[in-house]
């Protein structure tokens, strides 16, 4: 079922490259639909947009009307839902919004010695546009994530997309919407989405930026959009490692690894252990536990194709091979987890000891759970308010800074051939 690597046998390294290596569907067969449906959208605008969504989520359109829901509108859909999940919606959007009102920046100045005036103003981003999953499963979650850091960051209108297969959305979703403060969402998904938001439609105006999840043609859009708008990032399949001690109750240890791989098939869920008994018992556990999960299936393949419980000799290795992997999550589900934190360099989030459950972090610990995928991580950091602001440089030069900054840019320029440059510079002080 789920297979055990031991990191001191021969051939580990190209067994763990393996495991974390993955293809999704054929590049080439993906790009040319995409291209088609943003050229198509680009050009059409809303008559292409409720074509394209008529072919691909089987409705019968006739116009953007039928896919426009106004903020005014999203209440009805509260009292649909059950009270219960409104008030634990409710809680999670106050935790979130408690957590990302942490990460404003603001504006700053100082004046340097020469009486110079330099300093940054922060500003949020006007239109955001926001893609919610709609395929295999409904993620109220991400709505919440992605919809409340805008409005903390001060974004002025945030614009939510997401697929309604035969012309139906979530109520969930929606009353997420309505409680992040969503001012309008469209239902539609898919690259045609992406490309309304980013180029704008008779209906839909064009956005400043795009965020959140899809499958691979909106990954793949969002990629190709990038210039025209800002994104977030190029999500891949979801992942989780956890570093445990043998100390945890293995039960929990499986249903943490089962969470990641009951995404879809490409999910990744790995186990690090320097204790072989208990990854041993993990994986009878793993063979047990399985025939009760509704989604049987996906976690079996993603564990067969993707999943690894990998034996080291202690957890300082442990911590170099997360590193190496470089996860979306990490658990450290060991007595004592601080000390391995300042041993990791490389995770989208780190949830410490083992009552942190990576689920917590889905969906109500506060922070946001739209991390770096597929190793980014090493380089790429989660989403967050400061993802919806941007930095202006502010530059205001006194009459003494005029001649003493002059004459170093003057020489520079003109080090670098740009006369005009230079002249430019020495106006300012040889009239």
């Amino acid at each position: 079922m789920i297979k055990i690597l031991k990191s001191r046998e021969s051939g580990f390294d190209q067994q763990l490259t393996e495991t974390l290596a993955f293809e999704e569907n054929s590049a080439s067969a993906v790009e040319v639909v995409v291209d088609e449906i943003l050229a198509q959208v680009r050009m059409h605008g809303d008559s292409a947009l409720i074509e394209l969504t008529n072919k691909y989520d089987k409705t019968s359109l006739s116009s953007i009307n039928d896919v426009t829901v106004h903020s005014s509108d999203l209440d009805s859909f509260v009292e649909t839902v059950d009270d219960d999940v409104i008030k634990k919606l409710t809680e999670a959007a106050a935790r979130i919004e408690n957590y990302h009102q942490r990460q404003v920046q603001s504006s700053w100045s100082f004046t340097d010695e020469l009486g110079n005036r330099l300093g940054q103003k922060v500003s949020a981003l006007a239109r955001v546009g926001l893609y919610v999953p709609g395929g295999k499963a409904a993620y109220p979650s991400s709505v919440l994530m992605n919809a409340i850091p805008a409005r903390v960051a001060g974004v002025k209108e945030v614009v939510m997309v997401a697929p309604a297969p035969n012309g139906v959305l979530n109520p969930v979703v929606l009353a997420a919407a309505q409680i992040a403060g969503v001012d309008r969402v469209y239902k539609v998904g898919g690259a045609q989405a992406i490309a309304a938001l980013a180029y704008g439609t008779q209906t839909i105006d064009k956005v400043d930026k795009i965020v959140g999840p899809g499958n691979a043609y909106v990954a793949l859009a969002k990629k190709k959009v990038f210039g025209a708008v800002g994104i977030d990032m190029i999500a891949g399949p979801s992942e989780i490692l956890i570093i445990c001690d043998g100390k945890t109750d293995p039960d929990w240890v499986v249903m943490d690894l089962f969470s990641q791989a009951e995404h879809d098939e490409l999910a990744q869920s790995i186990l690090i252990s320097n204790d072989e008994v208990f990854l041993n018992l993990i994986q009878k556990r793993v063979t047990e536990l399985l025939p009760q999960m509704p989604r049987r299936a996906v976690i079996e393949k993603s564990l067969r194709d993707r999943g690894a419980l990998i034996l080291v000799d202690n957890l300082s290795e442990a911590c170099e091979i997360a590193n190496r992997i470089a996860p979306e999550h990490l658990e450290l589900s060991v007595e004592e987890p601080r000390p391995l934190i300042e041993k990791i360099e490389n995770a989208g989030a780190i949830f410490i000891g083992k009552f942190t459950s990576e689920a917590l972090g889905d969906y109500c610990a506060g922070p946001n759970h739209v991390l770096p995928t597929s190793g980014t991580s090493r380089f790429s950091s989660p989403l967050g308010v400061y993802d919806f602001q941007k930095r202006t440089s502010l530059i205001e030069v006194s009459e003494s800074g005029a001649r003493e900054l002059g004459s170093i840019a003057a020489k520079l320029a003109r080090e670098e051939g740009l006369e005009a440059h230079a002249r430019s510079a020495e106006k300012r002080y040889q009239p």
